[in-house]
Order: C-alpha cells, then structure tokens, then sequence
C-alpha cells in the first residue's frame, strides 16, 4: 500500500490541481487489489485492514488513528476506490500521512508558518474600493478580528490597498499560544491546510475553534476571488481548482472534527 502513494509522488506533490489531473491522465493508476476494508481497534487506537493487511505509511508507519470516527472517514476513502485506485480523491487519507509522516517529527515548524501567514494575514489588507467590495470585506471579515481580539486577546492591525503592515508582536503571540494548543498532529495538519487554503491564519483559528462553519470560512475567504467573478466571470480551469481546494477544506473540517 505504501507503493501506492509514493508512485505517485508528482502528481500529489503539484500544488495545481489541474496540473495534477493532467498528470494523473499520463500515468496508469494502481488497480484496486482488495476486496474489504474494514477499522481494527489496536492498542494505541484504531488501524485499518485491507483483506486483513493493515495500511502503512508512506514512512512505513502504520496508518494508527486516534478515534474510530476519524478511522471511519479513512475507511470510506478506500472503499470508496472502484478499479483504480486514485490518491488525489482520498484527502483525509494524505492528510493523515503528512500528520503522522511530517508534522509529528517538527510541529514547531508548522506553527511557525501558520504564524507567518498570521503576519500577513488575509483579513487584515482592505480594498480601497469600489464600495460595494468595501462593504462586503467589512462584513465578512470585522467580525472575526473582532473576535480575534476579544477571545484570542490579538489586537490586528489593518491597512488599505497593498501597502503592508506589521503586527503587532502581543497580537502574533497571543495566535501562537492558541495555534500551539492544537498539540495533535493530526490537529495540527487541519489547521495548517485552513490556514493555506484561506490565506488566513484568523479564519483558520475561528474555523477550529467552530466560531465560524466551514462555508463560512471559505467565503470570506474568497470575498475578492467572488467579486471578480461577478465582474469577469470564471473560466473552467479557476473552477477546477477552487472545487479541488475545497475538496481539501471539507476533508481538514471533517478530520478536525472527528478527533473530538
């Protein structure tokens, strides 16, 4: 089973999902060798069999989970394979690897770059206008930096157009302290796909912490992405990879949830 991912190393470590799927169409994918897959309970949580075969790692680890709901939703991913077997549809199980391969050998490195984009966090850049993007950034995004102040004591200093802006260093720490307390790799790795899906560190945080829902994460997340559609229209390949990412969005949401 390790095989199976590693092989398809390219295609999964692209960060275009359409240049994924061009990849994908060049090369044959594994077929589907198994017949059931089920969860086993082990003594440190739960694995899952293929045949009775247990699943590993691409680092050889055996894929061990921390509660059966969270087994379940990998579970589904395989069974979910028809006669190929194709890894860029099982998000939970590559989130899962990356947690148990990655992060749980560095954390700190990942809290760091979520407080890096904390630094230059989407919500804190405001257009200067037309109005109507104004106010739809103002409604969208006030609420979660006053939030962000009131419950995650990170006063957020805010700028127009492209003109940067530095946080204060109080407000950065004060994100640290609450990203640093999601001490699952697991966590860990949901939090970090929010926050690189979104731009945004303040999202990804209220997203976690259930402030905001996943759907509404996402739009505000994509405030100015929504206006240039309405203006320009989309082509097919932005839709792609918007449908794509937020494939990946769902799969962290549901990740992070099954862990409680």
């Amino acid at each position: 089973m390790r095989d199976i991912l590693n092989d398809l190393g390219d295609m999964l470590s692209d960060a275009d999902p359409v240049r994924r799927a061009q990849i994908k169409s060049k090369i044959e994918l594994p077929k589907r060798f198994y017949e059931k897959v089920e969860v086993a309970e082990t003594d440190g949580g739960f694995a899952i069999h293929l045949d009775g075969r247990t699943i590993r790692t691409p680092a050889i680890q055996v894929l061990q989970l921390p509660t059966r709901q969270l087994a379940d939703l990998v579970c589904q991913e395989w069974d979910d394979q028809q006669k190929d077997i194709d890894p860029t549809a099982m998000p939970v199980t590559r989130l899962v690897n990356t947690a148990l391969d990655g992060i749980a050998h560095d954390p700190q490195a990942v809290i760091e770059d979520i407080l890096r984009f904390a630094g230059t966090d989407l919500l804190c850049y405001r257009a200067d206008g037309p109005q109507r993007l104004v106010d739809r950034q103002n409604e969208l995004w006030d609420p979660v930096i006053d939030w962000a102040h009131a419950s995650l004591g990170a006063r957020i200093a805010l700028a127009e157009g492209i003109m940067q802006v530095e946080q204060p260093k109080e407000a950065i720490n004060a994100i640290g302290i609450h990203v640093a307390a999601y001490d699952s790799p697991i966590a860990l790795a949901s939090l970090h796909s929010f926050t690189t899906l979104t731009g945004s560190a303040l999202l990804s945080i209220a997203l976690a912490k259930e402030e905001l829902s996943a759907e509404e994460a996402w739009t505000a997340a994509h405030v100015d992405e929504d206006w240039n559609i309405e203006q320009w229209g989309e082509d097919a390949e932005a839709a792609a990879r918007r449908t794509f990412r937020w494939g990946e969005m769902l799969a962290a949401d549901r990740a992070l949830k099954s862990l409680s």
